[in-house]
């Protein structure tokens, strides 16, 4: 097989996948109550099934204060409270990448309230990466191992009877997956709302080129089909933060994607974006975190845990 086979194989499997994830958006409609934290900007989502009670939490967030280094569960318990108020039972604690804006707090919800821990397996990827970046030593496991499950390309599984279809979206890092359920697709940072755009790629192993191709394979999904969103900067001009949009609004309305944007101006636009960015505020202690599924790192002999900082690195 040449690798023009390889190329028209692999396309026609990635369009095949859109389509199960199309028919899989016309399936019963997910209750979502979503908890924004304004520190990080962030979007934390709880999807459960009407019938069965069943939930999944997607991205979460863990307080953490880098001037003192200091840990809280604030955001986390709002979660605790409501899953328990509710009577939803946890099945997935869900992540859709290792954010390099906020710290997972899966493990803490996973001791709360229950769950499997779970991200896609590119996660291999980004955690050989960091390793070197952190000099973390054989000790740290580049397996994914930290995870309760690896999700890969069209993997399918239920919040209680509703179904899930994963679709690996890189671009922004190499991990990035998204969960459609039911009617709904959490897209994790691949889309921001229409009037903001879309996700950096200058980390390791971004891209915006396929950045570009998985935005197209999100909006071909049927122009209903609810996208929720991880984070939000509320865009100039607009007064509330959001977190929730459609296909058809993004097609229609997003600044640097929307129909009629060619791949080619979107990788310029995305490319000279990108080199006036700075480091995210709280990426460095977050990837360390994340690359462990949440956990932070082991206590040493006095009793205290510790974070790298890298010094003339980048």
């Amino acid at each position: 097989m040449n690798g023009e086979d390889v190329v028209r194989d692999q396309s026609l499997a990635l369009a095949a996948l859109t389509v199960e994830a199309a028919c899989a958006s016309r399936s019963p409609r997910p209750n979502v109550t979503t908890f924004f934290d304004p520190d990080t900007f962030t979007a934390s989502h709880v999807v459960s099934d009407p019938a069965s009670h069943s939930a999944a939490i997607i991205d979460c967030v863990l307080d953490f204060d880098p001037a003192s280094g200091r840990t809280a569960t604030r955001s986390a318990d709002k979660i605790v409270d409501f899953v328990r108020q509710k009577g939803l039972r946890t099945e997935w604690i869900l992540e859709t990448h290792a954010h390099a804006d906020h710290i997972s707090a899966a493990p803490y919800l996973k001791r709360k309230v229950g769950g499997q821990i779970c991200i896609g397996a590119e996660i291999i990827a980004v955690q050989g990466t960091f390793a070197k970046l952190f000099n973390l030593g054989a000790e740290f496991a580049r397996d994914g191992s930290q995870f309760d499950r690896l999700f890969r390309n069209g993997d399918k599984f239920k919040i209680g009877k509703l179904d899930v279809v994963v679709l690996h979206v890189p671009g922004h890092t190499p991990a990035d997956i998204a969960y459609v359920v039911g009617n709904s697709a959490f897209v994790g940072d691949t889309l921001f709302m229409p009037d903001y755009g879309t996700a950096r790629t200058d980390f390791p192993g971004g891209s915006a080129r396929t950045l570009y191709r998985s935005i197209r394979r999100l909006l071909s999904l049927p122009g209903e089909t609810r996208i929720f969103l991880c984070h939000d900067y509320k865009a100039p001009k607009r007064d509330q933060f959001h977190w929730e949009t459609t296909v058809a609004e993004q097609k229609s309305h997003n600044i640097h994607v929307h129909d009629g944007v060619t791949e080619e101006s979107f990788v310029a636009m995305r490319r000279a974006r990108d080199a006036t960015l700075g480091m995210p505020r709280l990426i460095l202690p977050s990837i360390q975190i994340n690359i462990r599924a949440g956990r932070l790192p082991e206590p040493e002999d006095n009793g205290l845990r510790y974070l790298k900082l890298p010094l003339d690195a980048f």
